[in-house]
Formats: C-alpha cells, sequence, structure tokens
C-alpha cells in the first residue's frame, strides 16, 4: 500500500490483514520504489494524488520497468473521466475515499485472480 495520508496507512493495513493478506505500507512512490519489496509484490493499493511521485507516475514507472503489478487506486476525488482513464492504463479498479470493506474487498479479488 502506498499513500501519503497518515491516518489512512495506519488504519487500512489492519482490514488488509483481517481480509487475510499480507500487507507493507509506503508512504511514497519513491519509498515503494526504492524498497526490496517491489519484486515481492502481488498487488498494489495506490493513492492517486501524492507529493513527488503520484500513484499514475508510479504505475507509468512500473510499466517502464516491465513490472506487471495489479494496482487499485484510491482516491478521494471523484471523477469519472479519471476513474475511466485508470483503467484504461492497466489499473484493476479506483475506489472513491470513503470506500466501503466490501468494495475493496471485491477490488483485492479480482486483481489477485480471486473473483
Amino acid at each position: 500500500m502506498v499513500d501519503d495520508d497518515e491516518a489512512l496507512r495506519e488504519s487500512l493495513p489492519d482490514l488488509v490483514s483481517v481480509f487475510g493478506y499480507a500487507v507493507s505500507v509506503f508512504s511514497s512512490a519513491e519509498a515503494f520504489l526504492a524498497s526490496a519489496i517491489v519484486d515481492q509484490t502481488d498487488c498494489l493499493i495506490l493513492d492517486l494524488n501524492m507529493p513527488g511521485m503520484g500513484g499514475l507516475g508510479l504505475l507509468r514507472e512500473l510499466k517502464h520497468n516491465k513490472r506487471k503489478l495489479p494496482v487499485v487506486f484510491i482516491t478521494a476525488h471523484q471523477d469519472d473521466a479519471l476513474r475511466e482513464r485508470l483503467l484504461r492504463q492497466g489499473a484493476i479498479d479506483c475506489l472513491y475515499k470513503p470506500f466501503s470493506d466490501t468494495a475493496l474487498l471485491a477490488a483485492l479479488k479480482n486483481a489477485l485472480g480471486e473473483d
């Protein structure tokens, strides 16, 4: 999970763990890219708007490095046109904050091929 929102970084991993998934948390795209966890990541929950490299920039960087990684975007800015653009660029889903536990679980299952 990559999100600059400290409150979300503290709460969302607990929920993801309850769903039965292991989770690592990063406060920036740059920190995630610099970590050893990149190659061990099966799915990325990614905030769209962050200081520095945003979520879309991270998605592009992963594609540039030939790293196919399912991405579930999360954002506080509801914009259906942007959501459609993200999906066309390869995102699995784009959830608007606040999103339900059910929506997150469905997006994770879809991203991991567990439908």
